[in-house]
């Protein structure tokens, strides 16, 4: 909705589009309630948008020439047909994603803008997601929205070799939208299958497009198919975490395995390896069951991973990989010989790692990560593990 109303007014109005959007979810929150859900839900809200614009601007007292000059781009046919509002609006919000992703701005401030506008993210997850302090986040975000003013920003058409100049942030932010529905950090859901979909929906649109549907955008669809395809199986009924090891098989979802092998295949027809191939690759390993070369082959993407992104995380999970094929005591040699992270999950890998030899110290490492989570689910998660070691101990 906030992506819908940018583009009729404009970028130097976005503070007021997203005041809007959120005044007309909270009116269908209130209305619904009564009346019940109207059969056009869509249309209902985007109808409701567009009267409260009309309404914002009279009251601004802006002239009726303006009024009409802003409106004349909407197509009246939205208000009766479903698919075409749907349309406009995904066309919208991926055309809203590539404009706002602008190098006049640094492309971790491009990436901060769209998760804030388009993707409803708060500075928190953003924080979170980036692994950057709140305040950093929201200093880039006013200085971003700054500079985009200042440059007189509009959305426009965008040639080829803007497009391709902008795919590499508009795919960041995709699968940090997808991760943050994968495995909330912040919410009380550890789970956010809204995300995850939509992720994968405007990842799809892009593999549709001549323009974008490069080896990279194939990459991470084929990331977000295996990587949903065991959704179901990662929580149980009330929402506990549900390890790797200890899922339901029968609950995956063997179609989107089948469409991510399908997308996978179509991201190697070139030379080119991106950390989204290394990462799909990994992510297929995890979706095969009983297969011997499974960790060899994990450890071996994430020794390759490592080389392109040497971030905390891929440290971490290739150190579990680790541990897989040598051993915790082995494992937990290479984790001690490299950085120490002040992270929930450097904690809780301690205490995995800990967990068979020395169980206070299990404890202590796992007592440590609590202090970090704010995750519920995950927490919850942490407390069980910290009071089955502690029935070993009695």
């Amino acid at each position: 909705m906030t992506a819908v109303l940018c583009r009729l007014f404009g970028i130097q109005h976005i503070e007021i589009a997203e005041d809007l959007a959120s005044d007309t979810f909270l009116k269908a929150s209130e209305y619904w309630a009564i009346h019940g859900i109207p059969e056009n839900p869509v249309a209902w809200l985007y109808t409701v948008a567009k009267n409260k614009a009309k309404d914002y601007y009279k009251h601004t007292s802006i002239v009726e020439e303006k009024l009409q000059e802003i409106f004349r781009t909407a197509r009246n046919e939205v208000l009766q047909e479903t698919e075409t509002i749907e349309q406009y609006i995904a066309d919208s919000q991926l055309a809203m994603i590539f404009a706002v992703c602008d190098p006049a701005i640094s492309t971790e401030a491009q990436i901060c803008l769209a998760l804030q506008i388009l993707c409803g993210f708060s500075i928190t997850e953003i924080s979170d997601a980036l692994l950057s302090k709140p305040e950093t986040i929201k200093k880039k975000l006013l200085r971003a929205r700054d500079n985009l003013r200042n440059t007189n920003f509009q959305i426009v058409l965008l040639s080829e070799t803007e497009i391709k100049l902008r795919l590499s942030a508009v795919l960041k932010t995709l699968y940090l939208l997808f991760s943050e529905g994968y495995f909330s950090k912040s919410s009380q859901h550890y789970i956010r299958k809204e995300l995850c979909l939509e992720a994968i929906r405007l990842t799809l649109i892009l593999t549709e497009s001549p323009l974008t549907n490069t080896a990279t955008a194939n990459a991470l669809l084929a990331l977000m198919c295996f990587q949903s395809s065991r959704l179901e199986a990662r929580t149980d009924q009330h929402g506990k975490i549900i390890l790797f090891d200890e899922q339901d098989t029968s609950l995956w979802d063997q179609a989107l395995i089948d469409r991510g092998n399908y997308y996978l295949v179509k991201a190697c027809t070139g030379d080119e390896v991106s950390k989204y191939h290394l990462e799909a690759a990994i992510a297929y390993w995890h979706t095969t069951v009983g297969n011997e070369k499974k960790w060899p082959q994990i450890l071996e993407l994430y020794n390759q991973l490592i080389c392109i992104e040497d971030s905390p995380v891929t440290a971490l999970n290739r150190v579990y990989a680790f541990s897989r094929i040598y051993g915790k005591e082995k494992a937990l040699e290479e984790l001690l010989k490299g950085k120490k992270t002040e992270s929930s999950y450097y904690y809780e890998l301690l205490g995995f790692l800990y967990a068979d030899t020395e169980i206070s110290k299990a404890i202590h490492y796992y007592s440590e990560a609590i202090k970090l989570v704010k995750s519920g689910a995950e927490k919850q998660h942490i407390e069980q593990e910290i009071e089955r070691l502690k029935t070993l101990l009695d």
